[in-house]
């Protein structure tokens, strides 16, 4: 099957032209999409025998992405491979992470660093958590490994991203997009190396942004938790807090105006979070299903 890898880059100079070369003896095409480099990323990776697509200015990882994927399915390729420039995944691990596509257990495979607890720094680990569990709650899936940017796509799942996001909450994007088109998603472990990472963002402000990112995209993806949850939350506690007025005010006491407010204020937010939850959660079930009628309908057409 032919197999097509996309690597992302921004000034990965010292990097891109090692791992074009190994992912070459791995994949029949590799596209290198310089994402706006200020160094010699794009002419290295050509020298090494990429194919080179150079955004004229930084887009983020999800315009890389984006451009790398149409790129790809407008060359006859089966199996689409996403692997970062900057040496911290093994290429040699292609063919055990395309393994489930090319045997049809699967539309998307997640290359997972955590399935067999390798060595991750704790810090990274603690952050990484809580990005994987804000991402598996937005989409609904069991995944390990929410932000692994070493991924397989069988061509067939292109048109199911929408590449929204261009920052690195993209990986945590298209596992939502994923999951609302009900692919077949699959991981396998791989391997890491944490001593060749040339991040120029620190990895807290990082991981802050795509969480924010996350729970953006949770507003729509999934109102239940974003709405619903904290409404039931604060309209139970003005519930709480006006029982306990009316007791007191039962026992001869007097209400305050000052907490009678915020236990009416705090009822009533609740109350309008809950129904705005449930009407969102109702209108996005109904896109969900007219948006798999439509796909149904355009397979149909094309067979």
């Amino acid at each position: 099957m032919s197999i097509t890898a996309i690597i992302p880059a921004l000034n990965e100079e010292i990097s891109i032209g090692s791992m074009v070369i190994k992912t070459k003896k791995y994949a029949d095409n590799v596209i290198v999409v310089d994402d706006g480099s200020t160094d010699d990323t794009a002419e290295i990776a050509r020298i090494a025998g990429a194919d080179v697509i150079v955004h004229s200015k930084n887009g983020g990882k999800g315009e890389a992405l984006k451009t790398g994927f149409l790129a790809a399915s407008q060359n006859g390729t089966k199996i689409i491979v996403t692997i970062d420039a900057d040496g911290q995944h093994d290429p040699s691990e292609i063919p055990e992470v395309i393994k489930p596509i090319a045997l049809k257990e699967a539309d998307m495979v997640i290359g997972s660093r955590y399935l067999n607890g390798n060595n991750i720094p704790i810090y990274r680990r603690v952050g990484q958590r809580i990005l994987d569990h804000a991402t598996n709650m937005n989409s609904g899936l069991h995944v390990t490994d929410t932000q692994s940017g070493f991924r397989a796509f069988a061509i067939h799942t292109v048109p199911t991203f929408g590449f929204k996001n261009n920052g690195f909450s993209i990986e945590s994007e298209m596992l939502a997009d994923a999951a609302n088109a009900g692919l077949k998603i699959k991981e396998v472990d791989i391997g890491v190396r944490y001593d060749v990472d040339c991040s120029t963002e620190n990895p807290v402000i990082h991981g802050f942004h795509v969480l924010l990112n996350i729970l953006r995209d949770m507003e729509f993806n999934r109102p239940l938790y974003y709405f619903t949850v904290p409404g039931i939350i604060l309209g139970i506690s003005g519930l709480i807090l006006g029982l306990s007025f009316l007791r007191v005010f039962y026992n001869g006491g007097s209400l305050y105006f000052g907490p009678t407010l915020l236990m009416m204020l705090l009822t009533l937010v609740g109350l309008t979070m809950t129904f705005t939850g449930i009407v969102l959660h109702s209108i996005s079930n109904l896109m969900q299903h007219n948006k798999f009628n439509s796909n149904s309908i355009n397979q149909d057409k094309k067979k």
